[in-house]
């Protein structure tokens, strides 16, 4: 009687184990069918989306921004200012006569530096300082330094032995310049000395 009893509760408990797998499996199946559900409609709305709100980009863009212009104003203008502001006074006390006696053979190529020197391939540099620029009779100038209309004051000659070039555009010169500031003082004194008159240091 108690086998009895016990091989039906032991079909009745395969039995229950049977139905709970197939129903576990039914509900996971159910699951997965739903998030693939979902991720088909994320898709299937972006590409919908995509097709409604479909906007061409032009090839070429609507206004060009001339940012390099604005930038290479800039910068010439704050140039300028410092060019402006230059100490003189304090640039030139860096300078000596030793060294711009020195540094003055990279001119002497192609200028005098002697009181009656003849010109060279550049004008003779004997009394420059203070002289009017373009001034020297028996020299053909370059046409930007005939009109320039000012004179070889210690600024104008600083900027000058700075860049040529730039300083004073047209300029046939072609020394590149003198970077260092104690060179361009010194070479200044060095022609002031050279001198019949040489100017007061300010």
């Amino acid at each position: 009687m108690y086998n009895k009893i016990y091989k039906q509760f032991f079909i009745y408990s395969v039995i229950r184990s049977n139905n709970f797998n197939k129903m576990d499996s039914f509900e996971i199946n159910k699951i997965v069918a739903a998030v693939l559900l979902v991720a088909l409609l994320v898709i299937g709305i972006g590409k919908v989306t995509d097709l409604i709100f479909h906007v061409e980009k032009p090839k070429t863009p609507g206004y060009v921004i001339e940012v390099e212009r604005a930038v290479a104003t800039n910068t010439q203008s704050s140039e300028n200012t410092v060019e402006e502001k230059i100490d003189i006074a304090g640039l030139l006390a860096m300078g000596d006569l030793a060294t711009g006696e020195k540094v003055f053979k990279k001119c002497a190529a192609c200028h005098s530096i002697v009181k009656g020197g003849k010109n060279n391939i550049g004008p003779a540099l004997y009394n420059v300082v203070g002289r009017q620029v373009g001034a020297v009779t028996d020299y053909k100038y370059s046409k930007a330094l005939t009109a320039y209309e000012k004179n070889w004051s210690f600024e104008e000659l600083n900027g000058y032995l700075l860049k040529p070039a730039k300083w004073i555009k047209g300029t046939k010169m072609a020394f590149a310049g003198l970077r260092k500031e104690k060179d361009r003082a010194s070479v200044i004194l060095y022609l002031n000395q050279n001198s019949d008159n040489p100017l007061p240091l300010p």
